[in-house]
């Protein structure tokens, strides 16, 4: 099953757990060896395997780390690459914050001290 946009996260995170299930066993290791060799708990490696909701992330990473999955994260979640206007409004320097979306025809009136009301 793909996991999409439209998947509730529960839907999403039960599959990404039948797949970690899949990999660990077809590596033939067992949810304790898993457990103890990500130093995390086998209740945590059960409640990702079963798609809990609420499971920290980096349980998940260490888990991930575990099965040789990290490097596939990667890939996941790929660096974002800027267009080339982007990289050229910005002459080499890296965006730091992002701008708030504002309707046409509302102009913002500066801030002045005092004017709180």
């Amino acid at each position: 099953m793909n996991i999409t946009n439209s998947m509730t996260d529960g839907a999403a995170l039960t599959e990404l757990g039948r797949r970690l299930a899949r990999i660990r066993l077809d590596q033939n290791i067992t949810q304790a060896d898993l457990a103890e060799k990500a130093g995390v708990s086998k209740r945590t490696v059960e409640r990702l395997e079963s798609g809990a909701v609420g499971t920290q992330l980096s349980g998940f990473l260490r888990v991930c780390r575990v099965l040789q999955l990290l490097e596939r994260l990667d890939a996941w979640i790929a660096e974002p690459a800027p267009s080339p206007i982007a990289q050229l409004k910005l002459r080499g320097k890296q965006r730091r914050r992002a701008s708030a979306v504002r309707e046409p025809g509302i102009t913002v009136r500066p801030w002045i001290w005092g004017d709180e009301t």
